[in-house]
C-alpha cells in the first residue's frame, strides 16, 4: 500500500517538476535580475499633474513648445565619471538642447526678436537678429564654455544641409545661447563636442519634450534646487484668434528663499540652501535662465520683442530677481509667416496682427514661462556631480503639502 503510494507521488513529482522549475526561475528574475519599482520620491509629475494650475488659458495637446506646429526639439545628455574634479576629464555632468523653428528654416526664414533683462551671460547671434529681423537657423542651448564648440556643430550641420554656404551662398552666425553648470560638471573640459550637437539636431522632433535633468538642463540649479529644461504652452480661444503660445526654458537661476510657487512662498518654508543676508564671493555663480518663445501668432520684430519682454514677467512670478551676476535672455519666433532666402520678386506679403489684438498673446506667454520654469524644477532629479556636490531635486510631497496647506489658510 506504501510503496503505491509512494509511486503515485513520484509520478506526480516528475509532471510538476517542470511548472516548479519554471515557477523559481521567475521568482529569481523578479526579486534578483529586474530592478526594483521606483519609489515615490523617485517619481516626478509636471506641475500640472500635482494640481498647480497657472493662468487662465488651456495648454496645448502637449503642454510644451511644440505645440506650436512644425516647431522641434532635441536633446543630447552627457553623464559620466564621479567623485573629484579632474580639469578636462570629468566629472561630465553637460549636454545641449537644441530647437528647430520649422523645416527649412534657412530658405523659409522667422520673423525673430529678443530681449535682455541681465546681460551677464550669452545668447550668439542676436546682433543680426536685431538688424534683419529674422531667424534663419536651429537655436542651441549649452553652458558657457561650451558655447564655441556648439555653434561649430551647427555650422557643420547646416553646411551639410546646405553645400553653397560661404561658397555662392550667404554665411551664419549661429545661435547658441548659455547658462553655467559649472557647480555640477567640469566645465573647463568642453566636453559637448560637434557630433553631439549634429546628433540632438538629427534627432530633434515635435511631440513631448523631455524635461528637468537633461540635454542643456543636465547640469543646472534653479532656486537651489536641481534644475534645467522646461516647456509648457497656451493655446488661446478662437474669440482671441486660437493662437498658440509655446514657451522653453533652461532654468539655472535664483535662490531657494525667493522660489514662489502659484504665489506661495515655498522657497522660505522649505529651508533657504543660503543665508539671507548674502556675502558675495568672488566666482560666485549667480545662475542664469534662457527662454525661448515660439508662437503661430502673424507677429513682426518688434512684436516678437513685445513678447519676450513679457517672459520676463513670468519669470519674476516663480519669485525671480534677475540677480546681478544673473544672464537672463529671452528669444521669440512666429512661424506665421515666410521670410523667403533669396525672393524672386522685390516685395513680398507678410500677414500681421494688429496690436489692439495681443493682449491674450501676452498673457498666455507670461503665464507659459512661468509653468515652464515650475515643470523644470518638478521634472528634475536629483544629481551628483563634481566633488560629490549634490543638487536635490524639490520633494513633491513636500510642494503638494505647502501648496495645500495655503490653500487652508
Amino acid at each position: 500500500m506504501m510503496s503505491r503510494a509512494l509511486k503515485t507521488i513520484y509520478e506526480v513529482w516528475d509532471r510538476a517538476r517542470p511548472l516548479v522549475h519554471l515557477a523559481v526561475w521567475c521568482l529569481f528574475l523578479v526579486t534578483v535580475l529586474l530592478p526594483a519599482p521606483s519609489s515615490a520620491a523617485d517619481v516626478r509629475q509636471r506641475a500640472r499633474e500635482l494640481g498647480i494650475v497657472v493662468g487662465q488659458y488651456e495648454p496645448g495637446p502637449f503642454n510644451a513648445i511644440t505645440d506650436v506646429a512644425g516647431v522641434k526639439v532635441g536633446h543630447r545628455t552627457l553623464v559620466r565619471g564621479e567623485g573629484p574634479l579632474k580639469p578636462g576629464e570629468g566629472p561630465v555632468r553637460t549636454g545641449v538642447t537644441v530647437v528647430i523653428p520649422r523645416e527649412d528654416v534657412w530658405h523659409k526664414k522667422v520673423p525673430a526678436g529678443f530681449f535682455v533683462l541681465n546681460g551677464t551671460g550669452e545668447m550668439t547671434g542676436t546682433a543680426w537678429i536685431a538688424e534683419s529681423g529674422f531667424l534663419e537657423y536651429p537655436i542651441a542651448l549649452t553652458n558657457t564654455l561650451n558655447v564655441p564648440r556648439v555653434a561649430n556643430g551647427v555650422i557643420s550641420w547646416m553646411i551639410a544641409r546646405y553645400p553653397a554656404i560661404g561658397i555662392s551662398d550667404d554665411t551664419l552666425t549661429p545661435v547658441v545661447a548659455e547658462c553655467d553648470d559649472g557647480r555640477l560638471n567640469d566645465i573647463q573640459g568642453r566636453h559637448v563636442s560637434e557630433e553631439d550637437v549634429i546628433a540632438a539636431l538629427n534627432d530633434a522632433k515635435s511631440g513631448p519634450v523631455e524635461e528637468g535633468a537633461v540635454g542643456a538642463g543636465t547640469g543646472m540649479i534653479a532656486y537651489g534646487f536641481k534644475g534645467g529644461i522646461g516647456t509648457a504652452s497656451r493655446k488661446l480661444p478662437v474669440r482671441d484668434g486660437g493662437y498658440t503660445v509655446g514657451v522653453l526654458v533652461n532654468a539655472n537661476h535664483g535662490r531657494r528663499h525667493e522660489l514662489i510657487v502659484d504665489g506661495v512662498p515655498v522657497g522660505r518654508l522649505y529651508g533657504s540652501s543660503q543665508p539671507l543676508a548674502e556675502k558675495p564671493e568672488r566666482g560666485t555663480n549667480e545662475g542664469s535662465i534662457i527662454i525661448i518663445i515660439a508662437t503661430d501668432a502673424p507677429l513682426d520684430q518688434r512684436q516678437l520683442t513685445r513678447l519676450a519682454k513679457r517672459a520676463t514677467l513670468g519669470l519674476a512670478r516663480t519669485g525671480s530677481i534677475a540677480r546681478h551676476g544673473s544672464g537672463d535672455f529671452m528669444l521669440a519666433f512666429s512661424t506665421a509667416n515666410v521670410i523667403p532666402h533669396y525672393p524672386e520678386e522685390r516685395t513680398y506679403t507678410l500677414t500681421h496682427l494688429a496690436d489692439v489684438y495681443m493682449n491674450p498673446l501676452l498673457a498666455a506667454t507670461v503665464e507659459a514661462t512661468e509653468e515652464a520654469i515650475l515643470n523644470a524644477l518638478t521634472m528634475a532629479t536629483t544629481m551628483v556631480g563634481r566633488d560629490h556636490y549634490r543638487s536635490e531635486a524639490i520633494d513633491l510631497d513636500r510642494l503638494k503639502a505647502m501648496l495645500a496647506d495655503a490653500k487652508r489658510r
